[in-house]
C-alpha cells in the first residue's frame, strides 16, 4: 500500500449528550459531557491508520497549538501509527476546538473554533509536496485555510497522486478550486448546497452528482448516511447499499468514510471497492460514541463487508 497523506484540521472535541438544544435565552440541561480528539483531517487520519494496518503510512499534515490539547491530539495519533513528524505545534495560539451537541437519535450540531488550524499556510503546502513521492491518495477537507489546501492538491495532481476532497465545512471557494480534484465527497446537505438541489434520496442524489461532475470533477461521491451512497464516474452511476448498524452518534461518519476511501485508493482498489470500504468505516463509526476513539479497525470492517456480501 501507498502512504495516504492527509492535510487538515485538528480539534478537540467538546462533547455534550442533550436531549436537546437550549433554546435563546434558555437553559436545557444534558445528560453527559467528555473530550475526545477530533477535526476533519485528524479523524482522516486515524480511520486510514487503523485501517491500513501499516504503522508510518499515514502522514498527518496540519497545525496544532502550544497547550495540552495540541499534545494530546498529537500523542493520540502517534499513538494509532500515524506519523505526525509534519504536525507543526504553533507558539502563542490554541488548539482548535469543536462544541458538539448530541441529540437522542444521535444527530449532532457542531460550533467549532479552529484555533492553530487557520495559521495553516505555505509551509504545509509544502510539507504536503515533499511528501507526495510515497504518497498513494491526498485526504483534504475544508477547514484549513482554503490557499493552503489548493496548493496542496494542485501539488498532488501534477505529480499524478489521487486527490479525494471533503467539501466541509461549506465555504465559498474560489473559481478553479476544484480543478484538480480526482474524487469529491459531499454529503446530503453539501451536496445540496452545491448543486442548487434538494439531495433527499437516491434519485436526487443522482441529479446532483451529475451536476457536480459537469463541472469539471472526474468523480462524485454522494454520502447519504443511512440510505447509502451515490457514485457518479467514468462508466460508473450507481447507489452502493447502506450497511444496517445501530446508530450512536454521527460525528465522524463522514470522516470514517474518507479515511477508509483513501486506504482503499492507496491500496489500489477499484472505485466501488474503495467506496465500499468507505461505507463499512463510516457505518461502524456511528455505532460507537467519540470521533477518533470510534473508527473501526481494519478486522471489524472486512467482518462487515463480509456480512453484506
Amino acid at each position: 500500500m501507498k502512504d495516504v497523506i492527509v492535510l487538515g484540521g485538528l480539534n478537540m472535541d467538546l462533547i455534550v449528550d442533550t436531549p436537546r438544544l437550549a433554546g435563546p435565552g434558555e437553559t436545557a440541561e444534558g445528560t453527559r459531557f467528555y473530550t475526545t480528539p477530533g477535526g476533519k483531517g485528524g479523524n482522516q487520519a486515524v480511520a486510514a491508520a487503523r485501517l491500513a494496518q501499516s504503522p508510518g503510512s499515514v502522514k498527518m499534515v496540519g497545525r496544532i497549538g502550544d497547550d495540552s490539547f495540541g499534545e494530546e491530539m498529537a500523542q493520540f495519533m502517534r499513538n494509532e501509527g500515524i506519523d505526525t513528524s509534519l504536525l507543526i505545534p504553533t507558539e502563542n495560539i490554541a488548539s482548535g476546538i469543536a462544541v458538539i451537541f448530541i441529540l437522542p437519535d444521535g444527530e449532532n450540531h457542531v460550533n467549532p473554533v479552529y484555533g492553530a488550524n487557520g495559521l495553516c499556510d505555505s509551509q504545509q503546502s509544502d510539507d504536503v509536496r515533499n511528501a507526495l513521492s510515497t504518497a498513494g491518495v491526498l485526504l483534504c477537507q475544508q477547514e484549513v485555510p482554503l490557499p493552503a489546501t489548493k496548493a496542496s492538491i494542485d501539488a498532488a495532481a501534477k505529480t499524478g497522486v489521487m486527490v479525494v476532497l471533503d467539501p466541509a465545512p461549506v465555504r465559498d471557494v474560489p473559481s478553479g478550486f476544484y480543478d484538480s480534484v480526482s474524487v469529491l465527497t459531499p454529503n446530503q446537505g453539501e451536496a445540496s448546497s452545491m448543486a442548487n438541489i434538494d439531495v433527499i434520496d437516491a434519485a436526487s442524489a443522482k441529479l446532483a452528482a451529475v451536476a457536480i461532475r459537469n463541472t469539471g470533477i472526474e468523480t462524485v461521491v454522494v454520502t447519504l448516511g443511512d440510505q447509502g451512497a451515490w457514485v457518479e464516474s467514468n462508466g460508473i452511476s450507481e447507489l452502493l447499499d447502506p450497511f444496517k448498524v445501530d446508530v450512536v452518534a454521527t460525528v465522524a461518519a463522514g470522516d470514517a468514510f474518507n479515511g477508509g476511501f483513501g486506504v482503499g485508493i492507496a491500496s489500489g482498489m477499484n472505485m466501488l471497492d474503495a467506496a465500499r470500504l468507505g461505507m463499512a468505516s463510516g457505518a461502524l463509526c456511528v455505532g460507537k460514541d467519540g470521533a477518533q476513539e470510534a473508527m473501526a479497525t481494519r478486522a471489524e470492517a472486512e467482518s462487515l463487508l463480509a456480512s453484506q456480501g
